[in-house]
């Protein structure tokens, strides 16, 4: 199927104002890639008729489009140096500075189909059992409605508990469920999965301890990153931590941050 300049246009101008997520001319054929099956799922004879019906007020249509085009790639325990970075020095550092008060606030700002949240869950509760006694508040939020309903289910097939997941993980935390494995409610339930856009109404208030906001300011432009990274400093509790992807920096971008020395992708506040 593809797909004509002024029905790319539609699309781009939908995912933007939808989403504030940038697609530049040349990703036509990552649009057709992706709305190809929502053309067939609808009965429509093309991608021309797909985007006709978009065009024509079909509110779900629209959602199911801008839902198809972001990217929801993850695994779990997604860049092993992050996790690490997390277990040596972020969690020490919060546990001890809220040894009184005992509780924490953690926002996983991109959950798409749940494992980092989960990763970090499983992660905790191995490493920092004391943190069973605490009042933890684990936020985990996406644009896609699809994905977090994927994460709240908790279910993954054989190929994605084989992405990053140790075998002692797996026997410990995961049942078996036909050809694939659920999660189980103990760890489920210390999430509570949201939709939400970041460029909209956040799940989370000041102040948040850790947030985790890993390889989506990629997909924005250059205000739209300094605005979600103004809004951000403005939750985090000034001794708290942000973590981007491998390939995102606030230098440049926002002065009211500083990279935390070996932290790998691991931010305070200025």
């Amino acid at each position: 199927m593809t797909i004509k300049t002024a029905e790319f246009d539609y699309v781009c101008q939908l995912v933007r104002e939808r989403s504030a997520i940038v697609l530049e001319p040349g990703k036509e054929y990552l649009v057709e890639a992706r709305l190809a099956p929502l053309a067939r799922m609808h009965g429509a004879n093309g991608l021309s008729e797909l985007v006709a019906a978009a065009r024509n007020g079909n509110a779900e249509l629209n959602e199911q489009i801008v839902d198809a085009l972001t990217t929801n790639e993850t695994s779990f325990f997604r860049d092993p140096r992050v996790f690490d970075a997390l277990r040596s020095q972020v969690l020490p550092e919060l546990v001890a500075a809220r040894a009184s008060a005992r509780r924490l606030v953690i926002w996983c700002g991109a959950a798409s189909s749940g494992q980092e949240s989960y990763s970090l869950v499983m992660m905790m509760r191995e490493d920092f059992p004391s943190l069973d006694r605490w009042q933890v508040r684990f936020v985990a939020s996406d644009l896609s409605p699809t994905m977090i309903a994927r994460a709240r289910e908790g279910r993954y097939a054989q190929i994605e508990v084989n992405r990053g997941l140790p075998p002692g993980l797996l026997s410990r935390y995961f049942v078996r469920e036909g050809t694939g494995w659920r999660i189980s409610h103990e760890i489920r339930s210390a999430v509570d999965f949201q939709v939400g856009n970041l460029t909209g109404s956040w799940p989370v208030a000041a102040p948040v301890d850790l947030v985790m906001l890993r390889n989506v300011l990629i997909y924005f432009d250059l205000e739209t990153k300094r605005r979600i990274l103004d809004r951000v400093r403005s939750v985090l509790a000034p001794d708290g931590f942000l973590v981007l992807g491998a390939a995102e920096t606030t230098m440049g971008v926002h002065d009211g941050f500083e990279r935390v020395a070996g932290g790998a992708g691991v931010y305070r506040p200025r």
